[in-house]
């Protein structure tokens, strides 16, 4: 299985340079990253994506390559630098895959592009943070993470410490933030995208109860609830070939 992506490019976006991949022929599909992730998450599937689909692979706001010199992270922001990045490729409308955070940033486009947001399949994205989901939030420090997994924040973000303990104090600030998502299920029901809901059922920030009201509200949607799955959860073996058919338009609302 491949582990690390071709090379790509760089691009100066508002106040911001961002690291992005533009590989493969076919109809664009954007690939999201979560939070303190990076592009290289998506390696284990690319070569399968990539032989079928143009790939637009940023690295978010921050992370991975791209720089941060705000000092803050929105999700609305990260939404907006990714629209601007579409715009510069000169796409219109896409598919789009994100996962956790990056489903986020898919759930800010959707609503305000009708026209452009095709289709869109969500990984553990939620509507809002529920409560206890933010108390995570406020506990969580690097401090916590496994040696496995702090090896992986350093092989995903090559500033090293300084660049993950600015993603982890950045991320503690959105227990706080109440006014960069918070969708409705009016606003969601604007929502006119083909949508695919992926939830593992033992997720720790968010209750299945959340992906059920979604699915409700979005009216093109279908819902995967993962037996014994986490936060997003591990995907790889039947990700793609269950996939292929969502994005080819062959998935059917049961």
């Amino acid at each position: 299985m491949r582990t690390s992506l071709p090379p790509g490019q760089t691009l100066t976006l508002h106040d911001m340079q961002m690291y992005y991949l533009d590989a493969g022929e076919g109809e664009p599909l954007l690939l999201l990253h979560g939070y303190t992730g990076a592009s290289t998450d998506w390696a284990f599937c690319f070569d399968e994506l990539a032989s079928q689909y143009r790939l637009i692979i940023p690295d978010l706001r921050g992370h991975g390559r791209s720089t941060n010199p705000s000092g803050e992270y929105r999700q609305r922001q990260a939404a907006r630098d990714v629209q601007a990045l579409l715009d510069h490729l000169g796409i219109g409308s896409f598919q789009g895959i994100g996962a956790s955070g990056g489903g986020n940033i898919l759930l800010h486009r959707a609503p305000q592009q009708l026209e452009r947001v095709e289709a869109m399949v969500l990984m553990s994205a939620v509507s809002y943070y529920p409560e206890q989901a933010r108390k995570i939030m406020r506990s969580y420090t690097l401090e916590q993470v496994s040696d496995e997994e702090r090896q992986r924040l350093q092989q995903r973000h090559p500033r090293g410490d300084e660049q993950i303990q600015e993603l982890f104090r950045l991320g503690s600030a959105f227990a706080e933030q109440y006014d960069d998502r918070n969708f409705t299920p009016p606003s969601l029901s604007t929502i006119t995208a083909r949508t695919l809901l992926i939830f593992g059922d033992r997720d720790p920030f968010y209750p299945v109860s959340i992906a059920l009201d979604m699915h409700k509200a979005i009216a093109r949607s279908s819902l995967w609830i993962v037996p014994n799955g986490g936060h997003v959860p591990d995907l790889n073996a039947p990700f793609v070939p269950s996939l292929l058919p969502f994005l080819r338009r062959e998935w059917k609302r049961e």
